[in-house]
């Protein structure tokens, strides 16, 4: 049976995140793991703080991020989260000990952001959250909106929020939702515009 690279190891071989210069094709999600009925889901959903270092292949981070935020109806470009007036604002960025990445919906592919590991950043004073495989961060980007609205991007991160949950449950993964992280130098280490909001944090892992 074909062994499912790691996203660790993807980075690694393409140089890193951002060295590389291309983004990463992710496979195909696999819809099925997530066949676990609705009500078992929400009896398994947890928020956990202990994790192990075992590492999460690209397979399921596909399924993850396209259960969090993907396309659902190609020929719409609706996705699996509702948002505000279909702002569709909610931005994925997969950070990990190799850099940053960013997750294309449409494309289903990783964009190099930076090759700088955030994670430390990302936890701040909950040292737990720093040493995960991957840490899921949520911005809702209204930078190019006339009209920005910091409730509206706070609700549709929750929406994304509680897939990530349901489909951890499903998947038999980790995670926790946490707002708690170094804004600053988050924001500068990612460039990030003004209109951009950090909304929340999901360590993923085992």
């Amino acid at each position: 049976m074909k062994k499912i690279m790691t996203l660790a190891l993807a980075l690694m071989m393409m140089g890193g995140c951002v060295q590389a210069q291309e983004a990463i094709k992710l496979p195909q999600p696999k819809k099925e793991s997530l066949n676990m009925p609705l009500g078992e889901a929400l009896q398994n959903r947890r928020s956990y703080r202990e994790y192990t270092v075992k590492e999460i292949n690209l397979q399921q981070l596909s399924t993850l991020l396209w259960a969090a935020s993907g396309v659902n109806d190609p020929q719409s470009g609706k996705l699996t989260a509702p948002t505000a007036v279909n702002m569709q604002d909610i931005k994925i960025y997969v950070c990990t000990a190799q850099g940053v990445c960013l997750y294309n919906a449409k494309e289903n592919t990783l964009v190099p952001v930076i090759s700088k590991d955030i994670r430390e950043a990302l936890a701040g004073p909950q040292k737990f959250a720093a040493n995960v495989a991957v840490n899921l961060l949520l911005v809702s980007d209204q930078s190019t909106r006339d009209r920005k609205n910091e409730h509206y991007g706070a609700m549709d991160a929750g929406y994304v929020s509680q897939n990530i949950y349901l489909a951890c449950a499903a998947m038999g993964l980790r995670t926790v939702a946490r707002a708690m992280m170094n804004q600053e130098v988050v924001r500068k280490e990612l460039s990030l515009p003004e209109g951009a909001y950090l909304e929340l944090n999901h360590p993923i892992g085992y």
